[in-house]
């Protein structure tokens, strides 16, 4: 706050040295081409101080400004607030300016003149001058708050946009993960069932980590692509316990890929959807790849499977929560400027594809 208001300080005086400048250059430049012959330095300097009141006046009428605002509404009582401080503040710089000319007597006139006979005549004539330049402070005032108004009303609706998209994108995520957690007991209550003990322990325990982990990340709407990998491959680990050899999976993303930010838990619903879908509708099974690509700026992830095509209303008639609930993360988090494609392959099989900006961290 304190730096602020040093640096409104410091500009205030900027302005108010460079109006000072103009101002006494203009007069000394009327005066040599007068009176070429004449002294101006004693005229230029008593002209360039002699604005020293208004300058440090002008925080003063800052502060009336803001308090007593000029609009379409204004009161008769914030219109007498800047008249009053107006002639107060004219009177003083009239006192000065006349005080400056009878002590240094710039215009070299043969009598000195006095206090009595400058003041009236000097104020007079400096009305008008001085009416403009409190109208500029108030001006300028109202246009810099209002720029900052304008400025502060954008900072804070991005704020407020952006904690409202971490909050759908927390409450977004809390929807996938029991998702997630229910179908991968159902797993393990398939494999209690058909006694096989050990699998169902080591789905438990692939389970509790993955959970661990998830947990510890809950805070994070983003996370690098390297621990997606790593989330990813928990998953797998837990379904290979579950399908056993009908599931062939690999993960062939570059490893300069591995520092880009995309949204947790992405890849994993992807490869659920592929399992479900595609994999676990097999006898014999099949395989899941997903590979990463990097083109144009773009970080494209595809998951694939080999099993059944998609139907020609698959999407009308089932999305699923992980697909729906992905695409809108993705526009929430990149909107027009990411997307979710699931398409057939030409040799048998279905591709999802996923494009978003390829930011590092």
């Amino acid at each position: 706050m304190n730096r602020a208001r040093s640096t409104r300080l410091l500009w205030i005086a900027a302005i108010w040295c460079a109006a000072a400048l103009v101002d006494a250059s203009l007069t000394v430049l009327v005066l040599q081409k007068e009176h070429p012959h004449r002294v101006w330095m004693p005229l230029f300097g008593t002209e360039l101080i002699s604005w020293l009141p208004w300058a440090l006046a002008t925080p003063f009428i800052v502060g009336l400004a803001r308090r007593y605002q000029i609009t379409r509404t204004t009161n008769v009582q914030t219109f007498a607030v800047h008249f009053a401080a107006f002639v107060a503040i004219s009177l003083v710089a009239g006192t000065w300016s006349t005080e400056l000319q009878v002590l240094v007597n710039p215009w070299s006139q043969p009598r000195r003149p006095t206090f009595a006979d400058m003041w009236m005549t000097g104020l007079l004539e400096q009305l008008v001058t001085y009416l403009i330049a409190y109208a500029l402070i108030l001006a300028i005032t109202f246009v810099v708050d209002s720029r900052d108004n304008v400025a502060r009303r954008i900072e804070e609706e991005a704020r407020l946009n952006e904690e409202l998209s971490r909050a759908q994108l927390g409450a977004l995520r809390r929807q996938i993960e029991p998702h997630f957690i229910y179908n991968t007991l159902n797993s393990i209550a398939g494999l209690v069932r058909d006694q096989r003990n050990e699998a169902a322990v080591r789905m438990i325990v692939g389970l509790s980590e993955f959970l661990r982990r998830a947990t510890e990340d809950s805070h994070r709407s983003q996370v690098t692509l390297a621990e997606e990998v790593e989330y990813l491959e928990r998953y797998l680990d837990i379904q290979k316990i579950r399908f056993g050899a009908r599931l062939q999976a690999s993960v062939q993303i570059p490893a300069a890929l591995l520092r880009a930010q995309v949204p947790a838990l992405l890849l994993q619903p992807l490869v659920e959807n592929a399992i479900k879908h595609g994999i676990a509708k097999r006898a014999a099974g099949g395989t899941v790849r997903v590979d990463g690509a990097c083109r144009d700026g773009e970080l494209i992830l595809s998951v694939t499977n080999d099993g059944p095509g998609l139907a020609a209303d698959w999407e009308a008639t089932n999305t699923g929560l992980g697909i729906g609930n992905l695409r809108t993360r993705l526009q929430i988090l990149h909107p027009d400027k990411s997307g979710l494609e699931l398409r057939n392959v030409g040799s048998g099989g279905v591709e999802a594809v996923v494009t978003l900006p390829f930011v590092e961290t």
